[in-house]
This record gives structure tokens, sequence and C-alpha cells, in this order.
């Protein structure tokens, strides 16, 4: 044990091995089902004759079938082998989405669709954040942001891919190949290289302060964490859901940014710039927004909530000038960058890592549901009143999100 903790200081930390894979699962596994996603909606529906939006409704039950399954995964994930469930399920993804390269009919999407939500309530929601607060003691918040953020970087990259596969060989092989490169390059890597604690290679979690040649906790090690029993029972827990619930759904505004563009008699490519930014603030916000937490998980949430806050005020101030609106999206990019990261760090730091994994899932459910049910809201209520006033409503949205971080921490602490 000892030789292997002092080969491990000179050199490299299989922690940042563990971190590879998650950014891994990240990028190419949730990057290729959520992020390349949008490119197969017109070819697929047009080639089964249906709606672009009958067939958006898979994508509809993975968020369904995610939020239904979270709270059993987060029992899963710590009880069993994280190894093996990642594993498996990341070779249940790849089936699927090499499947849909095969499929005739709209319920075999919708069936596969299901099924795939299921795996990424281990991949999309628990994989990352779980496997960090095992591994690392250090630099928490900046590694989280960084496997967030490679969603994003998975999408700039194989959405190019996907879509010179569609043009040159259809969209069925582009379905093959997305699905080949889950099932037969991440998933081998999964099993031979993740491993569910610093223990099971003779370590120590990366960051623990050695001296004299014995590892010594660190105060995130001496931090008392809150089984779940317990958390269930304090007021904190369900202020974290509702936080959770109203950062999802105002991050959903995202979704009507463009549209809110086009309608102020900008061209649709302008709007799609716009769509952009938005991506841009959310790549960088998560990244940012990671290193901040690590000095101060109150700074982080005042950011994330603040610069939504000021990007919607931006857009209802000036939709005429371009040079506004982009600076706009951006910044409310990082709202949507809080949604992973903040309610990630939020959990870490009030509730501890011990049994973060089982009440991280069950405020994921929310996250889930303010998806769900916001995604669809607001374009009902853009419809009934107007654009300004659903920004102005998500603007309240964060502003209460701000203060139940801000009060559950200053509670636990």
């Amino acid at each position: 044990m000892k030789t292997t903790q002092n080969k491990t200081q000179r050199g490299m930390h299989y922690a940042i091995v563990i971190a590879a894979c998650c950014c891994m699962m990240m990028g190419v596994n949730v990057g290729l089902v959520m992020s390349c996603a949008g490119i197969f909606y017109q070819p697929v529906s047009q080639a089964l004759g249906v709606s672009v939006g009958s067939f958006g409704v898979y994508m509809s039950l993975s968020f369904i079938t995610s939020s239904l399954m979270l709270s059993v995964a987060g029992k899963m994930m710590e009880r069993y082998s994280a190894r093996r469930i990642l594993t498996i399920n990341s070779a249940i993804c790849g089936i699927c989405l090499a499947s849909m390269g095969l499929f005739n009919e709209l319920w075999q999407f919708y069936t596969a669709g299901a099924l795939i939500g299921a795996t990424l309530a281990f991949l999309l929601y628990l994989s990352f954040p779980t496997l960090i607060n095992r591994w690392f003691n250090t630099r928490v918040g900046l590694l989280i942001g960084i496997c967030s953020a490679a969603s994003g970087i998975g999408g700039v990259i194989f959405n190019p891919i996907g879509g010179a596969i569609i043009t040159a060989y259809g969209w069925r092989a582009a379905y093959i190949v997305f699905g080949a490169i889950i099932l037969l390059i991440v998933t081998p890597l999964l099993g031979i290289l993740l491993r569910d604690y610093p223990s099971d290679k003779g370590l120590q979690p990366y960051g623990a302060v050695c001296k004299s040649g014995n590892y010594k906790a660190t105060p995130a090690d001496n931090r008392q964490s809150i089984d779940y029993a317990s958390a269930t029972r304090m007021p904190v827990f369900y202020a974290m859901i509702l936080f959770a619930f109203l950062m999802m759904a105002a991050s959903t505004l995202n979704l009507f940014i463009p549209k809110y563009v086009t309608l102020a008699g900008h061209s649709i490519e302008q709007s799609a710039l716009a769509a952009s930014a938005i991506m841009a603030g959310v790549t960088i916000g998560k990244l940012v927004l990671g290193y901040i937490n690590d000095r101060s998980c109150a700074l982080g949430s005042v950011l994330t909530t603040a610069s939504g806050i000021a990007g919607l005020l931006l857009l209802i101030a000036d939709d005429n000038h371009m040079a506004v609106i982009l600076t706009g999206s951006f910044l409310f990019g990082w709202a949507y960058a809080g949604v992973t990261v903040q309610t990630a760090m939020l959990v870490r730091t009030i509730f501890g890592s011990a049994h973060y994994a089982r009440i991280y899932s069950v405020i994921s459910i929310a996250l889930a549901a303010g998806g769900a049910i916001a995604s669809g809201g607001w374009g009902f209520l853009a419809e009934s009143t107007s654009y300004s006033c659903i920004f102005y409503t998500g603007i309240g949205m964060l502003s209460l999100s701000a203060i139940l971080a801000l009060l559950s921490l200053r509670k636990t602490h």
C-alpha cells in the first residue's frame, strides 16, 4: 500500500484517469445521444413520413424515463459497482443508438428513446458527480465543470461529422457509426479503466495531504457527511429540490431566445448566432463556475444567477442591436451552466460526499421535471402574454434560486 502511494506521488494519480473517463462518457455518450440529436430530426421524420414534432417525442420519453429512473439509480450507484453499472449502461446506450439505424416504425424510436433515457440517469446525471466526489478532495468544482462542459464539446466535434455522414451515406449509417463508437470504443475503455474507489487502486483521493508517508485528511474529508435518511428530514434538502427545479425551468428559456430574435426582425442566421452565443456562455460558464466553486460556493451561486438575470434584462432592454442580443445570450448561458455545476456543488457542500450519489439522484429528479414542464410551458405563456413576460418570470426564478442557495449555505455553516 505504502509503495503504491509513494509511486503515485511521483507520477500521475489514477484519479486523472477517472476524470478522463468521465469526460469521455459526457463528451461521447451524452454528446452523441443528446447534443447531436437535432441533426437527425428532419431526415428521419421525412423518411418515416411523420412530423418533426412526432419524431421528437422520443427525446421527451428519454427525459421522462431518466427522471423515473434516478431515485433507483442513486441507490444502485451507492450499493453496487459504478464501474460495472456505467459500462453496462454505456453498452445499452450504444446498442440502442446503432439499432435506430435499422428502425422503420415510430414506436421503435420511442422504445429506444425510453431505454436511452434509463441509461442517461447513470451516464448523464450521476456518473461524473459521483466519481469526481469519490476520487478528488481538491479541485472538485473545476473538474465537475470540465466534465459537464465535455458534452457540449462533444456536440461541437460530432455534429459536423454526423452531418457529413448523413449527406454522404444517409441517416441510417450515421446512427450505426455513432452507436459503434460508443459500443466498440467507449464501453471497453470504461470496463478496463474505471475503478469504484481510490482504495481499489491502493490510493487515497487526489488532494489528500501526505505527511511522513501517511495520508492526512484535508478539510474536505473532515466535513461531516449527512446520510440520506437524515437529509430528507432537513428543510434544506427540499430547498435544494426547489433550487434545482427553478434553475432548470429558467434555463429552458434558451429554447425561445432564437425565436425572440427572429420576432424582433432579425434573420434566421442571426438567431442561430444568438443560440451559439448561449452555448459559448454555457461552456465557458461551466469552467469558470467550477473554478470559483472550489473557493466559494456562495460566490458561484450568486455569479450564475446574476449573470442569467443580467442576460435576460439585456434581451428585454434592447432587441434591436445584435451586439446587445449576443451579450445577453452569452450571459444567460452562464445561468444554464449553473444547472449542472452549481446544483452538484451545492449538494456536495451542504450534505458532504459520503452519501452524495443517492441524495443528488433525488434532487436531480427536479432537474428533469423542471425541463419537462417548463420547455413546453414557456411557449404557452409566451403565446398568451409576451416574450418579455416569460423573461421577467425567468428573472424571478433565478432571483429565488439565489436566495435559496445562500440561505441553504448559511443554515449549514
